[in-house]
């Protein structure tokens, strides 16, 4: 008979419950059990037979993980519910089929790639702080920006008293009044590629990310969404496990 036993750390993080690494934490701190017996780091179990609970409260399987880019387009926020009544990105992935979640944020006016998934230990392989994953971005901003300006962008700028990781921008047009660049980020504070051209004295006048290191949006229209293939998810897990190895 085939063996359909996993590690207990895998199927917890694949249930969304956190990354493999503190689920084993949960797991040795005496805070899981299966079949109501107190488990061990290392334990293995079958999914549809066995009962696991944290704390106390049973974990429930999901049984199929989704992995989506959406194009945000302007005025939505990153959430799932908003209790102002403002438009949030759960409404236009109503028709996904799961319940899904944002990996990161996009804030209101900043549209363009945002992944969504069900799968908690991918959401917090890329939103790690160790990770460094790349993003993308194009940025319109206002008037321009000097040679002295970018080389102060690129080496990180003090934002509530810690600077920024150093930061990838390029030059991609110049017309007057308006500059389009290329920003790459490799951390997510909040509004930080705003905040970094405001303590510049720049006005962002357009954001859009376009990337998420090697996923591209591309041509995908604005409000609509599609699943990621299964080797865009595994490019971007080994890019968050590289990353990591390289802190």
């Amino acid at each position: 008979m085939p063996d359909n036993k996993i590690r207990l750390q895998k199927f917890m993080a694949d249930c969304g419950i956190a990354s493999r690494r503190k689920c084993e934490e949960m797991i040795a701190d005496g805070l899981v059990t299966v079949n109501g017996s107190k488990a061990s780091v290392g334990d293995k179990i079958d999914p549809k037979h066995d009962r696991v609970s944290v704390r106390g409260r049973k974990i429930a399987v999901k049984t199929e993980l989704r992995y989506i880019m959406l194009h945000k387009p302007r005025g939505f926020i990153t959430t799932m519910q908003d209790e102002q009544g403002r438009h949030c990105v759960a409404e236009l992935v109503q028709d996904v089929g799961v319940r899904l979640y944002p990996v990161g944020r996009l804030d209101r006016e900043s549209e363009g790639l945002l992944l969504m998934t069900n799968d908690g230990a991918f959401s917090n392989a890329l939103t790690h702080p160790t990770r460094h994953v790349p993003k993308y971005y194009r940025v319109t901003i206002r008037p321009g920006i000097t040679d002295e300006q970018l080389a102060a962008f690129e080496y990180g700028i003090e934002l509530d008293g810690r600077r920024t990781a150093p930061a990838g921008i390029r030059v991609l047009e110049k017309q007057e009044g308006r500059t389009v660049v290329e920003v790459t980020l490799y951390e997510g504070r909040n509004r930080q590629i705003r905040r970094m051209f405001e303590a510049l004295g720049i006005e962002v006048a357009r954001l859009k990310r376009t990337a998420v290191g090697s996923v591209k949006l591309g041509m995908l229209p604005q409000g609509k969404w599609r699943d990621l293939t299964a080797d865009e998810v595994r490019k971007l897990m080994l890019a968050a496990e590289r990353n990591s190895k390289n802190d």
